[in-house]
């Protein structure tokens, strides 16, 4: 069987154990000293949103750790369209365990916390029953906390925050968590896929891991597929497989396609033609100003207006707000309620290019990314619904009147 992170026992079977694990993959291998060279010559890029290169961010605190960092294994997951951190933290625990300890042992670290979402109950029981099977020194060395269901909750200076003060909303940067972040020491704050894959890269090199893309993308990604397919659900497909190839791999479309929302609620609107032929890897993508973000592919019809799917959206945004600035608590919500109008055919004259204008004021001066993803989003939108924001500013109105 082809070494993949959902390889092994259905995942609907519920978590696998230790000894089922080792059975598989063997015995969590040694650090080795040259782990960080590694990840850098994988090409293993973050995945929660970022795509940052591993193994840069883990030299970062490395470099700064003198034994006393931090592992923070971020599995908050609070975006709403992706269901991949807490199928993977459910179903196969033990290579997310150990991705966290072999980073605690690179980058210098005695504490490891598994920070996973309070509303993943599956997930959070999945750790908790792993964690237990684990020997002494590395139950010592972890512990498992619940992060609110809040969006904002899993960035990871909110996460910090939060672990620091109770309150996961987002500070202000720098210094960042690599510089300063758990109880003020270096924290290495990585996302759960990606330190699964580490597992999976210690034991099978990093060459194994460059190979296991498509048309030259690296790794494999867990993708979150739902609205008009067949089968809604998490896939895991090579690095570099088409947009068209994850809908297919998902039991098809369900009649012709209208969009795609790409990476999730702070991602990209592509019209389906458009988007069909994208190739999910995140070089490619950043070069045609898209991203994958947390890994998530939705798709609508026809039968659904985008600027109505645009607006709930902008509605539940502005409601996730962190509240800590202007742009983020009147920007957003301003944006939201003229989304709405559109949306009830209640829009006032020129409200599409007073969103426009508005977007583009809000965007790079909020405190934190909230305000910037959530613009993307709908500049994204504007563009490729163009036509229904324009109807529904004439007075046109979906639904019954």
């Amino acid at each position: 069987m082809a070494p993949r992170l959902l390889a092994g026992p259905d995942v609907r079977a519920g978590w696998e154990n230790l000894a089922s694990h080792q059975s598989r993959l063997g015995p969590l291998p040694d650090a080795r000293p040259d782990l960080i060279d590694v990840l850098e010559r994988s090409g293993l890029r973050g995945r929660g949103g970022a795509s940052f290169p591993v193994g840069s961010k883990w030299r970062s605190v490395a470099g700064r750790s003198s034994g006393a960092a931090v592992v923070l294994a971020n599995g908050a997951e609070g975006e709403p369209m992706s269901w991949k951190d807490r199928t993977l933290m459910a179903a196969r625990p033990h290579l997310v365990l150990d991705g966290a300890f072999l980073a605690a042992s690179a980058v210098g670290a005695d504490q490891v916390i598994f920070y996973v979402g309070e509303q993943h109950r599956a997930a959070h029981a999945a750790m908790a029953h792993a964690l237990c099977e684990r020997p002494m020194g590395q139950r010592l060395l972890a512990r498992l906390v619940a992060s609110p269901a809040r969006y904002v909750a899993g960035e990871e200076s909110a996460a910090v925050r939060f672990l620091n003060a109770g309150r996961a909303v987002p500070t202000t940067v720098p210094p960042r968590p690599f510089q300063r972040g758990v109880s003020g020491r270096p924290t290495l704050v990585q996302n759960v896929e990606s330190l699964a894959n580490v597992a999976l890269i210690t034991r099978f090199g990093d060459a194994w891991h460059r190979s296991a893309g498509r048309d030259g993308a690296v790794g494999t990604v867990l993708v979150t597929v739902s609205g008009a397919v067949r089968v809604a659900g998490v896939l895991e497909v090579g690095a570099g497989t088409s947009v068209g190839q994850v809908i297919e791999a998902a039991g098809g479309a369900l009649g012709e396609l209208r969009a795609v929302l790409l990476g999730g609620y702070f991602g990209s609107w592509l019209d389906a033609s458009e988007a069909w032929h994208l190739p999910l890897d995140a070089v490619a993508l950043q070069a045609r100003g898209a991203s994958l973000g947390c890994g998530v592919v939705a798709a609508i019809g026809g039968d659904v207006c985008g600027a109505c799917e645009t607006a709930r959206i902008m509605r539940y945004l502005a409601g996730e707000s962190a509240s800590q600035c202007g742009p983020c608590l009147f920007g957003l919500g301003a944006l939201a309620e003229a989304c709405e109008r559109l949306a009830g055919g209640r829009g006032r004259q020129q409200e599409v290019e007073r969103l426009r204008r508005w977007a583009q004021e809000v965007r790079g001066r909020g405190a934190c990314r909230h305000p910037d993803g959530a613009v993307s989003m709908l500049q994204s939108a504007l563009r490729v619904f163009e036509r229904e924001f324009d109807q529904h500013e004439a007075g046109y109105r979906c639904g019954p009147a």
